[in-house]
């Protein structure tokens, strides 16, 4: 397992591990950082090995061709997506570095923002294909929000609305949704196959989205139930879960067609499908 310091973390304002349909995340085996700006921080320190433009799905609201970057950290090699690169072969970067700028890649769901997927592979594997990264962990402490399932709604986009509730007691400091005491819910909460919790459950931990079980962890890995969220009796794709230290933290509803506007009173539910 491969531990992604305090220090690299701080880079950045939000981050997942398992919030992503795509088996790279399946186990925790890569995580997604989300930047303030457009601007990509290097979180690795190392040798830039190679440079590679892949295709991404085609999506109206995204660009061709995604960039794969490679870095060389010494023990381990890093594989960096989603950035425009500004850097090639033979640079050497230190963590904070820009490596490019963001970009809008036909990886992500539209309700998805602008982030930094990284993985890491032992110096002797493959590190083109899309999976065989190793498991990681960040070294951050994590703050477990209760939540009640209400909110007014703070932040409206096309395909999702964010809540002003559970508030970030303490920005700067890393919290999460909880799913049970002291444990953080990560991943798309039914819509993706499954998602995760930080720290490691139990052999069989009941998770649960304000009051109502959505899922059962197992280590770190958390197993859906067969459940729909609503939010004001109406069914929602689902929740959008995610580890974050800024004071816009909130409850983030996928709902592409919604209707709710700002200032919205909303409350979320959960029952079986």
């Amino acid at each position: 397992m491969v531990t992604v310091p305090a220090s690299a973390l701080s880079h950045f304002r939000r981050f997942s591990l398992f919030n992503s349909p795509y088996a790279a995340h399946d186990r925790g085996c890569a995580i997604d950082l989300y930047p303030a700006s457009d601007r990509a921080p290097s979180p690795v320190a190392g040798v830039v090995t190679d440079v590679r433009s892949v295709r991404a799905p085609p999506q109206p609201y995204a660009v061709a061709e995604d960039h794969l970057i490679l870095i060389d950290t010494g023990d381990r090699v890093a594989r960096i997506l989603h950035v425009d690169p500004a850097v090639g072969p033979g640079d050497r970067v230190a963590v904070g570095d820009t490596l490019g700028e963001t970009i809008r890649s036909g990886f992500f769901a539209p309700w998805v923002d602008d982030h930094v997927h990284l993985g890491f592979r032992d110096p002797d594997a493959n590190p083109y294909r899309a999976a065989g990264s190793l498991p990681v962990t960040v070294d951050v402490p994590v703050r477990a929000l209760d939540w009640d399932g209400s909110g007014t709604v703070r932040e409206v986009g096309e395909t999702y609305v964010v809540l002003d509730r559970p508030r970030h007691p303490d920005p700067g400091s890393w919290v999460g949704l909880a799913g049970a005491p002291g444990v953080v819910l990560d991943g798309g909460c039914p819509h993706y196959d499954g998602g995760g919790v930080l720290p490691a459950a139990g052999d069989a931990t009941a998770v649960s989205v304000a009051g109502d079980r959505v899922g059962i962890a197992a280590d770190r890995t958390v197993t859906w139930d067969d459940v729909t969220l609503r939010a004001n009796g109406r069914p929602l794709t689902g929740l959008s879960l995610f580890v974050a230290r800024d004071a816009g933290f909130g409850a983030k509803l996928v709902a592409p067609d919604h209707e709710f506007a700002r200032g919205d009173r909303v409350r979320v539910s959960v029952t079986p499908s």
